[in-house]
């Protein structure tokens, strides 16, 4: 660790500014130690999900997936014979709001463990805040990738890791000629990389490309130059409520061209929420949907819909947050204590992620790049929405680890850096 970086026992001693008011759902007066490893009654866990404001139909099943487990886990003993105290307050999709938030659960409720953010924008606005008081951090959405930081732990698929099963996929069962189009921002941009890099790999070319404003709701342009293009398939990378007026504007248009997406139904099950056929012939890369035909995530779900009778759907990221409290409430008792460099420790050891815990199947934590080893599925939605598995493998990280090289539990510790594909693929970028 650099030696101007001040330590979080430091940090903590000085004490912070606080917001002013009481945080809902949470009780400011805690155990005695917290954060650092010192004795308190209680294991202190931050859970910073947005249940209001634009990402609130994502960001709601995250938080009560978190419940559930918590709520499991202090049933069953807590950890270490501790009960998990939570703080929960709603960040409410603003990342100002996440930004003050994160600094009053580290500083003053010396949290253990944090669990924050559904967008990459969301991340990077906390993550100055997180790495300069040291502060474990688990972040849980599927994302583009590449963050190699020694405080944040991706809990969700990267881009390459969905991308990298749904793309040779098409390829293999439509053809080689793609068109992608993609959220006009970070992740979509760097997602479009991938599919170029992906296809590569897999003798196919990107023959069309479009960024999509997050405002755009009127697709009668794009759908004319999909149309033009005559592609074999088309990549789908779109995101929030406005761009969800895509699958229905296609299907009026008579556009019947088969559609990947690693975004789409996964995270806002669209499929629940449109009418069919909106959603026709559209395959996606995922670690889970609700719909996956096993018994363990049968009694998952089950135990989901019991907790919260009226919930929408149990996306993906909601079990991304459900396994990662477990996988901390197996990392502490390795550990021995709280102390969060003792925990890290363990977890760059690498974990397995078994049984009960992991309703997508068993995975793995890759400790050296503080990402996972996930069960990816192509999930094909047909005419009447209906959802079912096409293809099922496990695909590790493979960007960070084996591209990069990064090993943040030796020689790279300290690390706080995006890698992106355009450094490593001349494809990339194009």
């Amino acid at each position: 660790m650099s030696d101007n970086r001040m330590s979080r026992r430091a940090v903590l001693a000085t004490g912070a500014v606080g917001l002013g008011a009481s945080l809902a759902g949470c009780s400011s007066s805690g155990g005695s130690g917290g954060g650092d490893g010192s004795e308190s009654d209680t294991i202190k866990i931050g859970v910073l999900e947005d249940r209001s404001g634009n990402f609130s139909l994502v960001g709601t099943p995250k938080w009560r997936a978190s419940k559930l487990a918590i709520d499991e886990i202090n049933a069953d003993g807590g950890i270490m014979g501790k009960q998990i105290e939570l703080f929960d307050p709603d960040p409410q999709s603003d990342n100002e709001r996440y930004q003050q938030l994160t600094s009053r659960l580290i500083r003053q409720e010396n949290v253990d463990a944090l669990w924050a953010g559904y967008s990459s924008a969301t991340r990077e606005a906390i993550r100055p805040t997180i790495d300069r008081n040291e502060q474990l951090y688990f972040y849980t959405t599927q994302y583009e990738g590449g963050v190699a930081d020694e405080y944040t732990f991706c809990m969700g698929p990267t881009a390459r890791q969905q991308l990298g099963s749904v793309v040779p996929y098409m390829i293999e069962n439509f053809g080689s000629d793609i068109y992608t189009i993609a959220a006009d921002y970070n992740f979509g941009q760097l997602s479009a990389d991938w599919v170029k890099v992906i296809a590569d790999e897999n003798d196919a070319e990107v023959i069309g490309e479009e960024f999509i404003p997050l405002s755009v709701q009127n697709f009668g342009s794009t759908i004319s130059n999909i149309q033009d293009a005559d592609p074999d398939f088309v990549m789908a990378i779109l995101v929030g409520a406005n761009h969800s007026s895509f699958w229905n504007q296609r299907t009026s248009a008579g556009l019947e061209i088969p559609m990947g997406t690693s975004t789409v139904m996964a995270q806002g099950y669209q499929h629940k929420r449109l009418e069919a056929p909106a959603l026709k012939d559209v395959y996606g890369g995922f670690n889970y949907m609700e719909e996956i035909p096993t018994s363990r995530n049968e009694d998952y779900v089950s135990r989901y819909y019991d907790k919260f009778p009226d919930a929408g759907y149990a996306n993906e990221e909601s079990i991304n947050n459900y396994f990662s409290i477990y996988m901390y409430k197996q990392a502490v008792e390795e550990a021995g204590t709280t102390d969060q460099e003792a925990v890290r420790d363990v977890l760059e050891s690498g974990m397995e992620i078994t049984g009960d815990r992991s309703p997508e199947g068993d995975i793995s934590f890759q400790g050296p790049v503080h990402h996972m080893t996930h069960n990816m599925r192509v999930m094909r939605c047909d005419a009447e929405h209906n959802i079912t598995v096409e293809d099922q493998r496990k695909i590790p990280e493979q960007f960070l680890s084996e591209t990069v090289g990064i090993d943040l539990s030796g020689e790279d510790d300290g690390m706080t850096k995006q890698f992106t594909p355009v450094e490593y693929f001349d494809e990339a970028g194009s």
